[in-house]
């Protein structure tokens, strides 16, 4: 890939002519700040109306870059957001040059005020300005080469990067000068979605050859001359500080070069990883383990229990709920119970730091470069625009490159500091990021419902316990009443509860010293077992097919129909199946989108789960790539699946037990179902996300169809653990 080393930061202010080139940058009218989120890191934010965000630079010899204002970590942005600026524009996606954009505020996320891959966001964030931007690129080339040519605008057509007007035409990489010097159309219009070459079309992804000839760039191929590598000694338990350390042993390990104490543990700075490694393994270190000592897996089930048993702070409230409830035919009560879950991304984390002339350079890949970018420049001393992020390829996410306190960004940074080394690489183990990482928060839901004559939920309470993602960090303005809404996201918002007359959603948000947060599809990870797998519950007791139940409750919610009725078709619901086949259902709207998932089962000889079959239909309004929307929710259903049934941190006295893959156990491919279907509903409803929506069904309908061949309910997950035949 082509890299531009001159600072686009002053084209963004002009506009102006890159080389030979043309520049496009681009606004999106009424960009939001999420409650002045990254004021304190990033500075005071402009008052301008317009926020720039990316661009795309045309140069003399016809190359397209397009630079992105977010990551690729494996959900298929690089090659999306391209289609939208090849479909306006009028070039071949597939010749494209695709960069990551500089850590920089005009990058930052139309919504969200910061610069940030996540929340499944950024397909629908920047459809109209990624296809503006190409339409008005094309608009100024063709009115330099009627200009050229000496013909009325009109005349001209563009196709794969030229402009033809009768028997003359030009490159636009030869146009690309003129059409710089001329002044933005203050609008363009865009094209008829009926003449879409690209949008709505499957497309390959654009980063599949680099990664598999192996020229991709992930933060851990970062090698340069001179370079040292750290890792870190962490505390045994969160919160945890060094009182005395004897770095004796760990010194003499050929190749280590330095010891420091940093404020997350201790630094060994070494020739390569496998000296750094053995360095740290030498360590005498004694530590004051403090509060978070007295974290307890068991112990904090037991608390949230208790708390379930009280009402928390109100969240959804409507009517006379204990009335309602007193008046039931039927009530139904369930305990459903989640853990802490790592995210596990296959490349563990790494940072890259190199000071140089007043100025810093950071390779890493990270799903917030503009706070990272803050964090690293309040360590070092040094202003934020001295300090350049590279994003590279991100070997996974799910959540984990995006901490609000810049967590690893800032530990290398501080290794930097206090070495005085100008050129460090950190890395962290597996066993590092699981032992002492942050995690999915663990989460108690209590559920009461009570049923009319004709098996209708007419009253519902409903407490939720677990901690707040938001609390202490830079989200904190997000908290409204005591209420963190992700904690309680598709449980208030619920189409279920809306039609509910008379209902009680309650949150208590306890403290300890783990620290939690967002992971693959945030709060509905919990919330849509929680609800699927109740309102599963409700059917049997009203003499229901699962289906037709829902369907009857769904009645007013047509999209939420809409995907599950093409999943229950495609999977042929009600048909019979294989002897010890067994089905199950759920659907659920996340991040905008409406996915259902009908899984089939069967159990294993010692009573655990084998999914052989998820069959999907997702509704998330206009489809840009089909083959990414279908590998994204491919890919919910396996992380999903690997949740589901196996995915727990426990701790003991503080200390995570599990470590690495051989206890924090993930799906493999024999666990994994092998037959995977996805339906994409045809939709004119408001676009969605897809690379996080496809998990949180797929817990109930697993849940759901374990019911089906037992009888049992599962209500405490992971699923194939020793209590699955309690």
């Amino acid at each position: 890939m082509s890299t531009l080393n001159t600072s686009r930061r002053n084209f963004l202010k002009t506009g102006a002519v890159l080389g030979s080139g043309l520049l496009i940058s681009f606004t999106v009218p009424g960009a939001k700040k999420l409650g002045g989120a990254g004021a304190s890191v990033l500075g005071p934010q402009s008052g301008a109306a317009f926020a720039p965000n990316a661009y795309l630079n045309i140069t003399a010899d016809n190359e397209v870059l397009v630079y992105l204002a977010h990551a690729e970590m494996g959900q298929g942005i690089w090659t999306t957001l391209s289609m939208m600026i090849a479909e306006e524009l009028d070039v071949d996606v597939n010749k494209m040059v695709v960069q990551h954009g500089d850590a920089w505020t005009p990058y930052n996320h139309t919504m969200f005020g910061i610069q940030i891959t996540g929340g499944s966001s950024t397909t629908w964030s920047e459809f109209d300005r990624y296809r503006k931007a190409g339409a008005t690129a094309r608009a100024l080339l063709v009115q330099a080469a009627a200009q050229k040519f000496g013909v009325n605008p009109a005349d001209c057509k563009t196709e794969n990067g030229v402009v033809t007007a009768g028997d003359k035409s030009a490159t636009y990489g030869e146009l690309a000068t003129a059409a710089a010097a001329l002044p933005a159309p203050g609008d363009v219009p865009l094209k008829d979605p009926k003449s879409w070459r690209y949008i709505g079309k499957g497309t390959k992804r654009l980063d599949t050859p680099a990664k598999i000839n192996g020229t991709a760039k992930f933060g851990m191929d970062m090698q340069f001359p001179g370079m040292l590598t750290a890792v870190v000694l962490h505390a045994p338990v969160f919160g945890g500080k060094v009182k005395t350390v004897d770095a004796a042993k760990a010194k003499a390990i050929p190749g280590v070069r330095q010891v420091v104490q940093i404020p997350s543990g201790v630094a060994v700075l070494a020739d390569n990883y496998w000296a750094a490694k053995k360095g740290r393994a030498a360590l005498n270190v004694d530590w004051d383990l403090g509060a978070g000592v007295k974290v307890d897996s068991a112990a904090m089930l037991a608390e949230y229990k208790q708390l379930a048993q009280q009402p928390g702070a109100t969240a959804n409230k409507a009517g006379d709920v204990d009335s309602a409830m007193s008046k039931a035919v039927k009530t139904v009560e369930a305990e459903y119970t989640f853990p802490y879950l790592a995210h596990s991304p296959m490349e563990p984390l790494n940072v890259t730091i190199q000071l140089k002339d007043g100025k810093c350079e950071i390779w890493t890949g990270t799903q917030m470069p503009g706070l990272d970018q803050g964090a690293a420049a309040k360590i070092l001393g040094l202003k934020p625009e001295q300090i350049r992020v590279n994003t590279v390829f991100l070997g996974g996410g799910f959540g984990r490159r995006a901490t609000p306190s810049s967590d690893f960004v800032s530990e290398a940074a501080e290794i930097v500091k206090a070495s005085g080394k100008p050129l460090v690489k950190m890395v962290w183990s597996r066993e590092d990021d699981v032992r002492g990482g942050y995690y999915r928060p663990a989460f108690l839901h209590k559920i009461t419902a009570g049923l009319n004559a004709q098996g209708q939920p007419i009253a519902w309470k409903h407490t939720i316990v677990g901690q707040s993602i938001m609390e202490g960090t830079l989200f904190a303005g997000m908290i409204k009443d005591g209420i963190d809404g992700s904690s309680v996201e598709g449980v208030t918002d619920s189409p279920y509860m809306e039609a509910i007359p008379d209902r009680l959603v309650t949150l208590h948000s306890p403290k300890n010293q783990v620290p939690v947060l967002w992971w693959r599809s945030v709060g509905h990870t919990h919330t849509a077992m929680a609800m699927e797998a109740m309102i599963d519950e409700l059917a049997h007791t009203a003499g229901k097919d699962p289906l037709a139940y829902r369907q009857e409750l769904l009645k007013h919610s047509p999209r939420h129909l809409a995907a599950l009725n093409l999943a229950a078709e495609k999977a042929g619901w009600g048909k019979p199946l294989p002897a010890g086949r067994f089905r199950g259902i759920a659907v659920h709207e996340s991040f905008l989108s409406y996915v259902a998932h009908v899984v089939e089962i069967s159990l294993n000889e010692d009573g655990t789960i084998k999914v052989h079959r998820v069959v999907s239909a997702i509704d998330c309004g206009l489809a840009v790539n089909p083959d990414g929307v279908k590998a994204q929710i491919e890919s919910g259903i396996n992380y999903g699946v690997s949740a589901a049934l196996l995915g727990e941190i426990t701790l003991e006295q503080g200390r995570v037990k599990q470590g690495n893959f051989n206890d924090y156990v993930v799906a493999r491919m024999f666990d994994t179902p092998a037959d995977i279907e996805v339906h994409i509903v045809e939709s004119t409803g408001k676009m969605g996300g897809v690379g996080e929506p496809g998990l949180p069904p797929v817990a109930p309908a697993i849940a759901n169809a374990y019911f089906a061949a037992t009888g049992k309910r599962l209500r405490q997950m992971p699923f194939n653990k020793a209590h699955l035949s309690a």
